[in-house]
This record gives structure tokens, sequence and C-alpha cells, in this order.
């Protein structure tokens, strides 16, 4: 503005104030480069008038740019605050979500998942964990502590109170504890046990309503490919599941006992580790096929080659040790040398060692390694065949002897020198053990 001129002008680019005489606002009129001419006569009311309308506007761009930062700032905290408010509802209804699927609606699972878990929780009941305890003296105050030495599983049998087990899980203990499925424990009594077969029956005072017998099934109809379940105490990790199937039948294992071997033992790669030993072997039907007894493995954890003793082995064993409190097996009464020993000789068959007189095999008149009065050594007869079935070492030996009945006469046929001789031995029970 130019305030020595008789008249000045305003020049406002795109925009013309003009005064509106109804209102004490200016107003902002589209215009393309044009002049407000205020008169001479006039200049000083106009120059007042000017500085006051310029003060309006000052202030009403003030207002302005104050109400739009206020404007953007709040529309900024609303933003913020209504996505930090969304996640955290979306939190909750995730959560809660995930709580109403997880308890109020059941869980969609496959039909053969469905057979799994309803076989686990009706045969769970039935499996035990047995801990195997020894006395052991302290070093320095002498006074005798009974510490647990190992543990294992085992099942219910019957309900009159009897337990099946291996006889490695219990071999050596002073004192045994059994623990249901409902974590009640009590003092086990050890029946009998049968160390060949490494099978052992325990007995414990429960209520017969804590007794839950397994289901005995039958092994002889096997087949390679079906599926297997084992229920165990792995690394004292007690009612373990794993699953698998069978692997292969007819095979043979020596008892950690007494080194006989045990025939016929399922072998499936179902996980079994340390403390499922004496555990159940299941089929489909959740019955009773084997017991769990042993794995093959260099590292001592599960390799997937697991072994299982045949139920239809355990059954005969459990029913003479639970009649009788021992297994009733006949034997030759001798002592052979290792299947080594006798492959360096050049021959094939058992070479008896020792017969003592007053066993089966002294009576019948079998001979036994000795020395002469120079100390030379005399080998014993060499058993080639029973009852007319070949013997090429002490397997052979032992596994037609288990087909024999005590007091059954067999027809030995030996090595002895050049030539051969058939002799008849009467079979005599083995000598109790427990």
């Amino acid at each position: 503005m130019a305030g020595a001129a008789s008249s000045s002008s305003l020049v406002s680019t795109g925009f013309l104030l003009k005064h509106n005489k109804n209102c004490h606002y200016p107003q902002f009129t589209k215009k393309k480069a044009t002049t407000l001419t205020l008169s001479s006569s006039k200049s000083h009311n106009n120059k007042i008038f000017l500085h006051n309308h310029k003060q309006h506007i000052l202030a009403i761009n003030t207002i302005t740019s104050a109400t739009k930062l206020l404007r953007d700032s709040f529309l900024v905290v609303c933003t913020s605050v209504a996505l930090s408010f969304s996640l955290f509802i979306g939190d909750i209804d995730s959560s809660a979500l995930a709580f109403v699927i997880t308890n109020t609606t059941p869980r969609k699972l496959q039909s053969d998942e469905l057979a799994t878990v309803r076989l686990f929780q009706e045969n769970t009941p039935s499996v035990v964990y047995i801990t195997n305890l020894a006395v052991r003296q302290d070093a320095f105050t002498l006074d005798v502590l009974e510490v647990p030495q190992g543990s294992g599983s085992g099942f219910v049998w019957d309900r009159e109170g009897h337990v099946v087990t291996n006889y490695h899980v219990i071999r050596g203990a002073s004192d045994l504890k059994v623990t249901l499925a409902d974590q009640s424990t009590y003092d086990a009594k050890v029946v009998g046990f049968d160390q060949d077969k490494d099978v052992a029956v325990l007995r414990v005072d429960a209520p017969k309503d804590k007794l839950r017998p397994i289901p005995v099934g039958v092994s002889a109809d096997l087949l390679v490919g079906q599926k297997v379940f084992a229920i165990g105490n792995p690394f004292g990790l007690d009612h373990t599941l794993t699953t698998g199937v069978i692997s292969g039948l007819r095979r043979e294992i020596s008892s950690a006992a007494t080194g006989r071997p045990i025939q016929d033992v399922i072998q499936t790669d179902a996980a079994i580790n340390p403390g499922n030993s004496g555990g159940p072997l299941l089929d489909s039907s959740g019955s009773l096929i084997g017991i769990n007894t042993a794995i093959y493995s260099p590292s001592g954890a599960s390799s997937g080659v697991g072994f299982s003793i045949p139920v239809d082995t355990v059954s005969g064993i459990v029913d003479q040790l639970v009649r009788f409190g021992k297994v009733t097996r006949p034997i030759l009464g001798i002592k052979f040398a290792p299947d080594q020993s006798v492959e360096q000789l050049g021959v094939s068959g058992v070479l008896v060692l020792d017969a003592p007189a007053n066993g089966p095999a002294g009576k019948a008149g079998l001979q036994p390694t000795k020395r002469d009065a120079y100390g030379r050594l005399i080998l014993g007869d060499i058993i080639t065949s029973v009852n007319g079935k070949k013997i090429s070492n002490g397997s052979d030996l032992y596994r037609v002897l288990d087909q024999c009945k005590v007091g059954e006469q067999v027809t030995v046929e030996v090595l002895r020198g050049d030539h051969k001789e058939k002799i008849p031995v009467i079979l005599e029970p083995k000598a109790d053990e427990s």
C-alpha cells in the first residue's frame, strides 16, 4: 500500500478484498489481477479500514492454522487410539476364540487317531510302574540304606493282584514297589520267575476295584506290517505311548540272565527305551501280543529295532508261575562248550564239558571232557542230534528241548571219538531256582 499517494492500490494475486457493509468480516471474491482503488478524500479512513481488515485477516489466518493443526493432531490421535484399540480387541477375540475352541468345541480327529486315543485310555489303567530297590551300606556311617537301583514297567494279569514283567527288571532287588495308574504305590512280592525266558510274576495286595487286567490276545497269527502299540515308563516318564509296526517275526534273542535263546520273538520299530522293559505290546484292538523286553542299539537308546516276547510263550510261563511258583522245564543236565570252541575243532554239534553223575545225561552214560593222567585234554561226547533233529549249536539244543516234556525219553546221537552212538536219555525237570 502507498501511504503518500493521492490514491493507493492493493494488488491481490487472484483474490480481491471487498468490504461488506452488512458484515464486520472481509469477503474474498475470485478475481484475476484486480486492483482496489481508494479515493484521496477518504484516505485516512481507508487506512484505518485497511488496517483493521488486515488485523482481521491475520487473526482469521491464525485461527484457521491453529484449527487445522488441532484438527490434524486430533485425527492422528484418534487414528492411533482406534488402531491400538482394534489390535487389542483382536487379541482378546483371538484368545477368546482359541479358548472357546479348546474348551467347548470337540477336537476333530481322524478315525485312526480316535482309535489310538481310545486304545491308550482303555489300556493305561492296566500298566504299572515298577521300582527296584536294593540295600546299600553307607561307606562312612555304615548305615544300611534302601536305594532305587532300577525301574521298569509291567501290567496287571488278573484281579488277584498278579503283575507280569521282565525278570531283568526285578533282578537283584531287595524290595519292590508297584505304582498303579492312580499313583497309589504298593509293596510287591515275587511269586516266581523264569530266567531263561526273562519273565517274572509279582503280586500286590491292592483293592480289586483298582486292578484292571489287560486283555490277552494271541501271537500265532501275527503278520509283518500290522500296527502295534507299546505302553510303558521310559526313563521314568510314566504311561508313555509309542506306535509302530511289526518289523519281523520268529526272531531269536538270548536271555540276559542265562544266555538261553528265546524263540519266536516279535521285532518292532515302536520306540522301546530303558524303562519300557516289562510293558505290554498291543495290537490295534488293544489286546496283549507280547512283552517288551530288549532293543538292539549301540547307544542304548531306541534305534527302531525292539523285541518283544510273544504272548503265547508268556501265557504258559505265567500260568506255571502262578500255580507252582516255578517253571518246570526239561533239561539234559550237561554243561557244554561255547560254539566258537567247537567250530575251531572243525566239527558241528554241542561239546559236552560236564555231565554230573546225578543228572539225566550222566545217568544215561554221556561222556564229559576231561584230562588224562598226563594232563592231556580228552574231548567228551559231541551231541549231533536229538530225536533225529540236527544239533549244530547250543541254540538248536535249547530249541529242541523246549518242545519236550519232563519225563520224556529222547534219543541223543553223539560223536564219541571217531564213531557215532545213540543214547536214550530221560529228561528231568530243571532244578528249583526260586
